[in-house]
């Protein structure tokens, strides 16, 4: 079995002679949630598209489940799309059978599943609803139940947390985490850099359809700035400020948060710093996603 979900090579689209998608080459490893995240426009969606053969590449190669072309093996994918659509007189219940049904499964084998789906997304107690009678989250978690009823191998979700409450959106993510822990592979599309940060395994960031970069959680954080200091001392910020090379220094509950310049050197500030008051501790902050990602987009955007 091949080591990748998805392969993509030198992928292209445009539409009126602008490059949505431009040259994107990425790898997918199989057993891993994948975060595919941008700003608006980037790319994600008509990518995710080229993926699941809605529309085609101007150029390039796309490969799933170690060789399969897109438009084949479709029953060994899961797509939830951005714009979702349901059978909304349909029973809850009678509506999961029904895609199972349409993926493949024998009757009693769609039953079961979704039955197990409905228990596992709290959704049971209303399995005789009409889809109409359902909120916003219960249609959205009752979509991701359409996605995963008949266990695809690979499972694309755009913005599948759209439309869920804070309890509904941690439902949705532990589903989640134990689908990739079945080995399942997950590559979803978000705006919610904060759930993407505790649930993907491997990052990739694109800006105006081109990558930025690409790799593990750990290899994110450590590409974005790392010019900020968090120090405990009882040193005033407008001292810690008139030091050389530091551009600002706030405190928060006893500890300083201090910027360097670009260009500083932070043993050197430590160095002053230390010559002059006590330091009791101190520590690079990391950023988070969401810092690493303005910082790599707002570089590399023009």
């Amino acid at each position: 079995m091949t080591e990748h979900a998805l392969v993509m090579e030198d992928v292209t689209k445009s539409f009126g002679g602008k490059a949505v998608v431009d040259s994107l080459s990425a790898s997918f490893p199989r057993g891993c949630i994948y975060g595919f995240l941008g700003p608006n426009g980037a790319g994600k969606t008509t990518t995710i598209r080229m993926v699941m053969d809605i529309i085609r590449p101007d150029s390039g190669r796309i490969e799933l489940l170690g060789g399969v072309a897109p438009g084949q093996g479709k029953d060994r994918i899961g797509y939830l799309p951005e714009e979702r659509g349901m059978y909304r007189k349909m029973k809850a219940a009678d509506f999961l059978t029904f895609i199972g049904r349409l993926k493949g499964m024998s009757h009693p084998d769609a039953d079961r599943s979704a039955a197990r789906w409905l228990a596992a997304l709290d959704l049971d107690n209303r399995a005789g609803s009409k889809i109409e009678e359902y909120s916003r989250g219960m249609q959205q978690k009752l979509q991701f139940a359409t996605t995963v009823i008949n266990e695809p191998e690979l499972l694309i979700l755009d913005e599948p947390f759209s439309g869920l409450d804070p309890v509904n959106l941690e439902v949705v993510k532990q589903q989640m985490l134990a689908i990739r822990d079945s080995g399942t592979t997950i590559i979803f599309s978000t705006h919610m850099m904060e759930h993407a940060e505790k649930l993907c395994d491997r990052i990739m960031l694109i800006n105006k359809g081109r990558k930025i970069i690409d790799g593990t959680m750990e290899q994110i954080s450590g590409s974005g700035e790392n010019n900020v200091l968090l120090v405990e001392t009882a040193a005033d910020e407008v001292a810690v400020t008139a030091i050389s090379g530091v551009q600002s220094a706030v405190r928060e509950q006893g500890t300083l948060t201090v910027t360097l310049a670009e260009d500083a050197d932070s043993r050197r500030f430590l160095r002053e710093l230390l010559a002059t008051t006590e330091i009791r501790s101190f520590r690079v902050k990391t950023p988070s996603l969401h810092e690493t990602f303005v910082s790599l987009v707002s570089g590399k955007g023009e």
